[in-house]
């Protein structure tokens, strides 16, 4: 089955605001009739770097089945990590980047790449606020989200 998620990730007062995703997920069944899902959610003091690996997480993690994906994202950080194989220096460094300093959010980058295994996926960079539709809605989803009253704390947040 092939899928295409869009995701996005906002933060108030991006470090340690809060922050929110926006996933939209759309497929075609066999009838040729568009499936539309979408997903967001939030934390009180968070990133915008881990909103949008949040993101990506939460759309794959969304699939039941092994797919075909296109994930849209307007992170480069999330785009370039692995179109650009810093992921894979990352790990083959034990996590660590240039000058053996520490990746950020390696929770998330090891929840990522779990939620990946199963699937085909293509990571594509899109411009951001720009008129993607899909795009400006993710935005739309990840904003509401981190305006939501009582939200809970980012788990992973200190060890980013």
């Amino acid at each position: 089955m092939e899928v295409k998620i869009y995701t996005d990730g906002a933060a108030r007062g991006n470090p340690n605001g809060p922050g929110g995703y926006g996933v939209v997920l759309l497929y075609v069944d066999g009838k040729g009739v568009t499936h539309r899902r979408e997903l967001s959610g939030g934390y009180a003091k968070t990133t915008n770097n881990r909103m949008e690996l949040m993101a990506a997480i939460v759309g794959l993690e969304a699939l039941i089945r092994p797919c075909d994906v296109e994930l849209y994202s307007d992170s480069q950080y999330l785009v370039k990590a692995f179109n650009e194989g810093w992921i894979q220096n990352w790990i083959r460094k034990g996590w660590k980047r240039e000058k053996n300093k520490e990746v950020k959010n390696v929770d998330l980058w090891k929840r990522l790449l779990e939620a990946r295994e199963k699937h085909d996926v293509r990571f594509i960079w899109v411009k951001g606020h720009a008129g993607t539709p899909e795009n400006e809605r993710c935005d739309q989803l990840a904003v509401s989200a981190a305006l939501a009253e009582n939200l809970p704390e980012d788990p992973g947040l200190a060890y980013s």
